[in-house]
């Protein structure tokens, strides 16, 4: 299956932060959810932007949209996450990157000349019938959430 605007979103089942299986497709009927792979918790950038998820959270809540974060580390490190930084939202486990891989974001990296395989940070934003209304790959953390709020507003509102 290819992902892609307008293409059937994949469906998948992972475990939640809050201990349960989550599906996309329990939230078939909200009008958008923004779903955000991320490479690891507690990591600078990754903090940041889950610290920008948070802090818009509200606004996107008012525009009846779920944020859903989708990394490969286990509940336990992402109820760490969520504690010490007090998110709003569920974290999913992606463990064997099965998702991720779905989605197309597991990619060959490159940091200090080491090669391995990980997420290449990419949020979508799904519409109510299930459907990839936008997508953004190789996401820079600074304004991005604001940029994917705006999409919102000005779009599937």
């Amino acid at each position: 299956m290819s992902v892609e605007i307008g293409a059937k979103a994949p469906d998948f089942e992972l475990q939640a932060s809050n201990g349960k299986m989550v599906r996309l497709s329990d939230f078939n009927g909200k009008k958008h959810v923004v779903l955000y792979f991320y490479p690891k918790d507690m990591t600078p950038g990754c903090t940041t932007e889950a610290c920008d998820f948070r802090d818009a959270y509200k606004g996107f809540s008012n525009l009846d949209a779920v944020i859903l974060g989708i990394s490969p580390d286990e509940i336990k490190s992402h109820q760490k996450f969520i504690d010490k930084y007090s998110l709003p939202f569920l974290l999913l486990a992606d463990v064997d990157h099965k998702v991720a891989e779905e989605y197309e974001v597991w990619k060959l990296k490159k940091n200090f000349g080491k090669e391995y395989m990980g997420i290449e940070r990419s949020t979508f934003i799904i519409d109510k019938e299930g459907r990839i209304a936008k997508e953004w790959r190789k996401v820079k953390v600074d304004g991005h959430v604001e940029e994917a709020l705006s999409f919102i507003k000005e779009n599937l509102s």
